[in-house]
């Protein structure tokens, strides 16, 4: 039995780790509201429910959660579908709302079900929109991809955007890795910030507002004035409903494969109650919807950030979600001073986290059977959206369990004494029937045939083919032996 430990049984060590978890959030916050294509406030509101809000409900000790990258193509495309963030933020609302039904509902653990090429396919494919994203925010273009062929291009972003790069891929080789309180995201923040600060003077490198943070000055009467309502009258809108649906899915998947990773990780080898959690999220989306925020769920990086930090219970998110909320209360204009370059730098080393080579290699290595749902997963989402990307995923992923469960079900073999020997291999269902009837289909006239299910089970579909082909044998002169099968009860062609 799982045994949870009280809340502020280790106040020394969650108190470091949520500083960590805080400078490692601030950056991933302000990003990925800017890859969603929402007010920065909306990032640093979504952490910090993430940190005040779910802790209390959830069971999961040390996963943190929070504003994610994985939502950041869903938020871009439904907040533009949608008609602006007022109904998207009712969309959140009401996507809290389903995660709690499906936590009372026990369906926490039916993300089992999803197969894990769909789900590394989901993840690649939302690394490859973030990068696709970002890579023109990083050279200070305000169009897509295209436009850097045209010649939109910032010299003093682009400069950022790769000495940030440099900043966060060498981190592990400078000896500032060594301080548990430093992380390169947060470096990289105050090394840009300084340097969009020198570029003022020089013309060809000086940024304009539009290439910096906007985060609302003058303290909580501000921030509560600008913060985005979600429009409740929205709620009869057909596709509000569906964008919900579309993030409750995808969010309750990301937060399940969070706390799972996290749990591994875990020194003290807790285990997080899947039902719970989806709960606990639910009425983060809930707050967070209501109050102006980006959908949330347990990331990995920041519950990383906290294991690798020496936190030990919920009392580290809490802490990081505190700090958050001074963050943006307080030092609003210390915020307003960073780049969007470098925060574009930060998602794109994200991105190419979620979609690393070596994850197509390893698909590669493992066969069809696993690349080909992959790769679908990823041309689908690419292709469409996420939700029905992941759907197409699932549909061929089923396709091939279906197709490795029948292959091989049936063995065909002699005996010394010329017969012949069908034998099952596995458990007989529908989709062992093709394989059957091929093989019953080569029996000659005249034949002697053994059939063997001992120790399988054998369902309706297949009993009523043995038992047509039984009746038939007897008109062939085939002399039919079943050893381990019973048909009775199963009439020849079902009955008809």
């Amino acid at each position: 039995m799982t045994q949870h430990t009280s809340l502020f049984a280790y106040p020394r060590q969650d108190f470091v780790a949520g500083i960590v978890v805080f400078l490692v959030a601030v950056p991933l916050c302000l990003g990925i509201a800017l890859a969603s294509g929402v007010p920065a406030v909306s990032g640093l509101v979504a952490g910090a429910v993430g940190g005040l809000v779910v802790p209390w409900i959830s069971r999961s000790a040390l996963s943190v959660s929070g504003p994610a990258a994985g939502l950041t193509a869903i938020v871009l495309l439904q907040v533009g579908a949608l008609g602006g963030l007022p109904p998207f933020l009712l969309a959140v609302l009401l996507a809290g709302g389903m995660q709690i039904a499906l936590g009372m509902l026990r369906a926490g653990r039916l993300s089992g079900l999803v197969p894990s090429a769909v789900v590394k396919g989901m993840l690649a494919s939302i690394g490859i929109v973030i990068v696709m994203k970002q890579i023109p925010v990083a050279f200070g273009s305000s169009g897509e991809l295209s436009a850097l062929f045209r010649g939109d291009v910032h010299a003093g972003s682009a400069l950022i955007a790769a000495l940030s790069l440099v900043v966060l891929y060498g981190w592990k080789k400078t000896p500032l890795a060594r301080f548990q309180l430093l992380s390169p995201a947060l470096v990289v923040v105050v090394m840009t910030s300084a340097l969009g600060a020198a570029f003022a003077g020089l013309p060809a490198l000086a940024l304009s507002a539009a290439e910096f943070v906007d985060v609302p000055l003058g303290g909580f009467a501000a921030l509560i004035d600008v913060l985005p309502r979600p429009e409740l009258g929205a709620i009869v809108r057909s596709d509000v409903w569906i964008a919900a649906g579309t993030i409750a899915v995808v969010a309750s998947i990301e937060t399940l494969l969070s706390i799972q990773a996290v749990d591994r990780l875990d020194p003290l080898r807790r285990h997080s109650p899947p039902d719970r959690e989806l709960v606990a999220q639910g009425v983060g989306n809930v707050a967070s919807g209501f109050l102006g925020g980006l959908p949330i769920t347990a990331v990995i990086v920041r519950s990383g950030a906290n294991v690798a930090a020496g936190g030990r219970e919920r009392l580290s998110a809490i802490v990081h979600g505190l700090l958050l909320v001074g963050a943006v209360a307080f030092a609003g204009s210390l915020l307003n001073r960073i780049p969007l370059a470098a925060l574009a730098a930060v998602l794109i080393q994200v991105g190419l986290n979620l979609c690393k080579p070596a994850l197509f290699r390893q698909q590669l290595a493992l066969g069809i059977n696993q690349l080909l749902p992959f790769a679908v997963t990823i041309a689908a989402v690419l292709a469409t959206d996420l939700l029905k990307g992941v759907i197409i995923g699932i549909v061929v992923g089923i396709f091939f369990v279906l197709r490795q469960n029948a292959k091989d079900a049936v063995s065909s073999s002699r005996r010394e004494d010329g017969a012949r020997v069908l034998r099952f291999e596995r458990d007989a269902t529908f989709i062992t029937k093709p394989q059957l009837l091929a093989m019953l289909d080569e029996v000659e006239d005249g034949e002697r045939v053994v059939i063997d299910g001992t120790g399988e089970y054998m369902d309706q579909d297949v009993k009523e083919s043995l038992a047509l082909f039984t009746e038939d044998a007897a008109h062939r002169r085939i002399q039919v032996e079943l050893v381990g099968i019973d048909l009775r009860g199963a009439p020849a062609g079902g009955g008809h």
